[in-house]
C-alpha cells in the first residue's frame, strides 16, 4: 500500500501598502510583487538570482532558456519572460501556487515561450528531457514552513548541473531556521568543482543566494564592472551593487 502524500498547504496573499506577498499557510513570505510594478523583481535576493546575468553576452540573453525551479510569486518566470524575452520554464509542485500566480500576481499565460510545468523539482532535475538545454537555472525550493531547502543534496546539485547548457548557470537561494550554509555550499561545491562557485554575501533577511557556473568562469573584475554597467542600463538590475558583495566562494 502506497504512503498517501502529504497535503500541499493553503495558499493566499497580504498586502501592505504597495506590496503584495505570498504566502503558504503562514507567515512566512514566499514572494512579493509591486503592485505599480508587476514585473521587475522587488526582494533584494531575487535580484541576485538574476547574478548569471554577469557571466553572458547580454546580447545573446534573449536567445537562451531559464528554468526556474520553485514558482514561488513568479517574480523571475516574469522577469526572464517580459523583461529578459527568454525563452522561460517555471517548475512548481503546487497547482494552488500556480493559480494565486494567475489571479494575484499576473503571472501570464502560458505561450510559444513560457511554460509553467506542474512537476517535483527533484524528478524534473534529473530527467533527460531538459539535460544540457538550460542556460539560466534558478533554484529556490522551500515548503511552508521555510525551514531549509526542500532539496539540498549532492545528486540534486549534481542533476541541476546536468540541466545546464556549456556556458550556463545555476543560481540558488540558501536560507532557513535548519539549513546550514556551510553544508549547502559543499554539497554545490562537490557537485560542480569549488573553481566554479560564487557567492553573495548574505542579505539582511538572511539570504545567501550562490551562483554555481557549468563550466569555471574568473573573468577580470574590469570586465564584472563593464557587464554590471550594461546590466544596469539594459534591465535595471543593481548590478554594480552586487560585485560588492560578490565573490568566489571559499
Amino acid at each position: 500500500m502506497k504512503n498517501k502524500p502529504a497535503a500541499l498547504p493553503e495558499v493566499h496573499f497580504s498586502d501592505h501598502g504597495d506590496t503584495r506577498y505570498l504566502h503558504l499557510e503562514t507567515e512566512w513570505i514566499q514572494g512579493s510583487m509591486r503592485l505599480d510594478a508587476p514585473y521587475d523583481l522587488d526582494l533584494e535576493y531575487v535580484q541576485r538570482m538574476m547574478a548569471w546575468l554577469l557571466f553572458v553576452e547580454p546580447d545573446t540573453v534573449a536567445k537562451r532558456h531559464a528554468m526556474q525551479l520553485g514558482l514561488g510569486a513568479a517574480s523571475l518566470t516574469k522577469f526572464c519572460h517580459k523583461k529578459l524575452r527568454m525563452k522561460t520554464t517555471a517548475i512548481e509542485l503546487n497547482p494552488q501556487v500556480v493559480a494565486a500566480c494567475r489571479l494575484w500576481f499576473k503571472l501570464p499565460k502560458d505561450d510559444s515561450r513560457l511554460s509553467v510545468v506542474l512537476g517535483d523539482a527533484g524528478e524534473v532535475a534529473s530527467h533527460a528531457h531538459w539535460r544540457g538545454e538550460i542556460d539560466a537555472l534558478q533554484v529556490d525550493l522551500y515548503d511552508h514552513e521555510a525551514a531549509a531547502p526542500v532539496l539540498d543534496s549532492e545528486d540534486f546539485y549534481r542533476d541541476c548541473r546536468s540541466l545546464l547548457t556549456e556556458d550556463g548557470g545555476m543560481t540558488v537561494n540558501l536560507f532557513g531556521r535548519a539549513s546550514s550554509y556551510e553544508r549547502s555550499l559543499q554539497r554545490i561545491q562537490a557537485a560542480f568543482g569549488a573553481e566554479a562557485v560564487w557567492a553573495f554575501k548574505p542579505t539582511r533577511e538572511g539570504n545567501t543566494v550562490v551562483l554555481a557556473l557549468r563550466e569555471p568562469q574568473q573573468p577580470k573584475r574590469g570586465e564584472l564592472a563593464a557587464r554590471a554597467d550594461d546590466i544596469e542600463s539594459r534591465w535595471g538590475l543593481p548590478a554594480r551593487k552586487w560585485l560588492r558583495v560578490f565573490k568566489p566562494a571559499e
